[in-house]
């Protein structure tokens, strides 16, 4: 009895923890996502007087050489912020990486605004999802929570940050479970969807309660053409592996420039004076293309041209370092895949060519999917982006096979490939200092069914508990372990993801009983 409630009062405890970490992600990021905005309004305007006053482009040359220098001065003195952030935050979660967060939070915000702002190819989700684990970070370190709570925070941030990105709640939640802890721990699950939803009820507080990629009065796609669907998942499966490809090889090739790493940005910034003048309505993540893809007819190769263009710029922007995400551009290149994929499809078929539009929101999840390898994430972020369930069983097809098909020819999870450029795998080394991991028990383990005597557990760790649905169990010998169960180990905290893996290492040699 007693038991019982110490588990409900942790669960409320750390609700609330999620709630507090919720309302200040959604404050900073909803900040962060403002001011990236209002700048962007403005870019528009700013290219095509420079398009027009050519005489003001030393002016243009200058301000990418003080964007260059701020961002180089912001990564030299803090080199966590670099990048997407995602990774990030997931080699912090594995104990792989060590940040300060009262050194990344404002320097990620300040060096986001000024990457993304600027125009340049890059999305403010990962950054938003880097914010969040910080602001996740310092409420823990403030109320001196222990290391596992800490964790469950920095969770907790990062599905707030990508909730307030987007106003997606619930894709914020599960991108948490499914990418980052590939597991479904009830603590981090409660005091995640606490801090999401309460971060997107802030961020709708500024920016009104219209889903951020809307899309009304979408016909839902005849079932005489679903095989079109699997056509499009194995279509976008193939250019997701391009796409991984090049995005894992951008370090390779800016090691050729003879500039100083947190100096690569000069190559983009530069960049960005031609592309704005020419594509003044193209710049940022892309949000808006994708409306416009919704709203206006392009020609097909219109769409192939434009697609080229998001590819190549979005790498050098992204592969320079500076603190911006992958994630929306990732969804534009899906939409415009999409629209290329629908106007043939409807060319070569004779289908109406209004049902382009459902092509694009399937491209987006399915390009999203397959080169994350987050198809749950995938389909419940674009229906929360577009604001429609009415498309989930076509959207599940096309992310299913998309993700299939990046799976047959070994393709890994993006983020996940990105931290071990990073880092080199290691699983750590003993700290004096005591932890406690979660671990699941899947139906397909060898370890469903087994006695906890008979598994052969490495010597760097002690199983004291198991959690079976609201109930906690103390271990012996012959406890017997069930599939749904959540094994807590403990372990020294520098050796936690060692022992992850040589528990999943054991698994996937399916070691059975003796």
């Amino acid at each position: 009895m007693n038991t019982k409630r110490k588990i409900d009062d942790t669960r409320l405890k750390m609700i609330g923890a999620g709630l507090v970490v919720g309302l200040f992600t959604g404050l900073v990021v909803a900040t962060f996502r403002l001011a990236i905005e209002k700048i962007g309004e403005y870019l528009p305007i700013f290219f095509q007087f420079l398009k027009n006053h050519l005489a003001f482009l030393p002016i243009a040359i200058l301000a990418a050489l003080l964007l260059t220098f701020l961002n180089g001065w912001l990564i030299k003195s803090e080199p966590g912020i670099k990048g997407s952030g995602i990774p990030q935050v997931e080699g912090q979660l594995k104990g792989q990486l060590h940040y300060r967060w009262f050194s990344v939070l404002p320097k990620k915000f300040i060096g986001g605004i000024l990457s993304v702002g600027s125009g340049l190819f890059l999305g403010r989700e990962g950054p938003s999802i880097q914010l969040g684990a910080s602001v996740g970070q310092g409420i823990a370190e403030r109320f001196r929570q222990s290391i596992v709570n800490e964790k469950i925070l920095i969770s907790a941030g990062s599905a707030a940050g990508l909730a307030a990105a987007f106003n997606a709640p619930i894709a914020g939640l599960l991108f948490v479970l499914e990418e980052v802890h590939h597991n479904f721990s009830p603590l981090v699950w409660l005091t995640s969807l606490a801090a999401a939803l309460m971060s997107n009820f802030v961020s709708l507080y500024f920016f009104g309660l219209t889903p951020v990629l809307y899309m009304d009065g979408i016909e839902s796609l005849p079932l005489a053409h679903y095989g079109s669907l699997l056509v499009l998942g194995i279509f976008l499966g193939l250019l997701a592996l391009v796409y991984q490809q090049t995005l894992l090889h951008l370090p390779q090739m800016y090691k050729r420039i003879k500039l100083p790493a947190q100096f690569y940005s000069l190559v983009p910034f530069l960049l960005l004076i031609p592309v704005g003048i020419f594509f003044p309505y193209f710049l940022g993540g892309g949000n808006q293309i994708i409306h416009q893809l919704s709203q206006m007819p392009f020609s097909f190769w219109g769409l192939i041209g434009l697609f080229v263009l998001r590819f190549v710029f979005s790498m050098i922007s992204y592969g320079s370092g500076l603190p911006g995400g992958i994630f929306l551009p990732i969804l534009t290149l899906g939409a415009i895949l999409g629209a290329i994929f629908g106007l043939a499809w409807c060319r070569a078929t004779g289908l109406d060519e209004m049902f382009i539009r459902n092509f694009i929101i399937f491209s987006m999840a399915g390009y999203f999917a397959a080169i994350g390898k987050a198809p749950l994430t995938a389909l419940i972020l674009v229906t929360e982006m577009v604001g429609s369930f009415a498309h989930l069983m076509p959207l599940g097809i096309v992310c299913l096979v998309a993700y299939m098909t990046v799976d047959l020819f070994s393709g890994r999870p993006i983020y996940e490939a990105l931290l071990e450029k990073m880092v080199a795998p290691d699983f750590g080394h003993f700290k004096g200092e005591k932890t406690v991991i979660e671990f699941p028990v899947t139906v397909d383990s060898p370890l469903a069914g087994a006695m906890v005597r008979d598994f052969a557990w490495p010597k760097e760790l002690l199983l004291t508990s198991i959690r079976r649905g609201e109930t906690e169990i103390l271990t012996r010998g012959d406890t017997v372990m069930r599939a749904g169960d959540s094994l807590f180990i403990l372990t020294d905290s520098g050796l936690s993801e060692k022992m992850k893996h040589a528990i999943s290492q054991l698994e996937n040699k399916n070691q059975t009983p003796t």
